[in-house]
């Protein structure tokens, strides 16, 4: 009978580890249940172009945290023309009004609602019924007429209970035309982790015309566009590509109209953007860039081995946003430069950003994840 050596044990246990990792017994892996899963190169900018501006003083914990538990998942956060809300819409499909004392059901994005869309503990509890209750994103208010158009990520582009046809963000222009995003053709929202992970080139930027009732293609093959806002001027617009970490130009008018061009390079990876008064433009941030998720981007072969260990998603993600909720929001002037940027590097109070709406002199910020809206005061600074 042979020893058993330290080598051998070792050994052993590298079988036992890797047959582990091979099958997935428990289905831990965040690709189990997509067997076409495909990882695709993203083009992220070379790492000596990253901006490394930060915020030392960690300004945003000094926010006001509002509405603790009475909103769940409010990633946008508006005002009518009248200067009244907020506005948001919430992970059960609801959108609610502020009336100054109490949150009032304003409208919902699905006429299919029932008990599996009752409150909640947290706003990922409602994921999975999504398709059924509606999940409203992107709220703009058309300043003419009046109307709010929602983009609910299941249902499509809507005014009150219309659908029409979009997923992600909007923004209307002075004719009353329509832009926004179409996150994926292939992924749903509830899936939002795996297309992010795919980094797949189906994104869309779509326009419609309320006159035509038309929709057309902007621009297509898009890694997960998201965030969408027009110029103060009118000229163009820009749209966030989220896997890449860049805001991109689209030119509406002028001799570049209907061409493309990079705007910025950010710090981190971008949800939502939205123009203030000035014709600034403040960018929501998933997460400062970190140097694991930049491997991982340009080597997708990498990345889908790693997504295969039977490692649940929501370690997957941490590792992604660098191990922890980092809250960041940032601004740029309408030529591209970085103005400001604004932190919570240790989450300790915003925690996580999905859109910023600068009004009356604060910084209104909504979050998918988190059940409340915080207030940062720039004359706070």
């Amino acid at each position: 009978m042979q020893p058993v050596t330290p080598a051998t044990i070792f050994t052993g246990i590298f079988l036992v580890v890797a047959l582990y990792c091979g099958i997935d017994p428990f289905d831990h892996s965040p690709l189990y249940g997509f067997p076409d899963f495909v990882s695709y190169k993203v083009d992220v900018p070379d790492w000596s172009l990253v901006p490394n501006t930060e915020d030392a003083h960690n300004l945003l914990q000094k926010s006001e945290i509002k509405f603790l538990n009475q909103v769940q998942g409010p990633e946008s956060v508006t005002f009518d023309p009248l200067g009244r809300g907020p506005y948001t819409g919430v992970a059960d499909g609801r959108i609610l009004f502020w009336d100054g004392q109490s949150w009032k059901d304003f409208a919902y994005t699905s006429g299919n609602r029932s008990e599996l869309c009752d409150p909640k503990p947290i706003p990922a509890s409602y994921l999975k019924n999504e398709h059924i209750c509606g999940r409203p994103l992107g709220l703009r208010f058309d300043k003419k007429t009046g109307d709010l158009f929602i983009a609910d990520a299941y249902l499509g582009l809507m005014k009150a209970e219309c659908p029409f046809d979009s997923r992600n963000d909007l923004d209307i222009d002075e004719e009353g035309n329509v832009y926004f995003t179409d996150s994926s053709t292939k992924y749903q929202r509830r899936n939002f982790m795996q297309l992010v992970w795919s980094g797949e080139p189906s994104g869309r930027l779509l326009k419609y015309d309320p006159v035509t009732k038309e929709t057309i293609v902007l621009v297509a093959g898009i890694q997960f566009p998201n965030g969408v806002s027009i110029s103060k001027d009118g000229s163009f617009l820009v749209f966030c590509e989220g896997p890449v970490g860049s805001l991109r130009r689209l030119w509406l008018k002028g001799k570049k109209a209907g061409t493309t061009e990079l705007f910025a390079i950010l710090p981190g990876h971008p949800d939502n953007v939205r123009t203030n008064g000035k014709g600034e433009f403040w960018v929501a941030m998933h997460c400062r860039r970190n140097m694991y998720s930049y491997l991982l981007s340009r080597y997708p072969n990498l990345r889908q081995f790693i997504l295969k260990l039977p490692i649940p998603a929501i370690y997957q993600y941490k590792a992604f946003i660098g191990g922890r909720f980092h809250a960041m929001v940032a601004k740029y002037s309408a030529e591209g430069e970085l103005l400001r940027v604004l932190e919570d590097r240790q989450g300790k109070v915003v925690r996580a950003v999905s859109e910023v709406d600068e009004h009356e002199g604060k910084l209104w910020m909504g979050s998918v994840l988190m059940p409340f809206v915080a207030v940062y005061d720039l004359a706070a600074a």
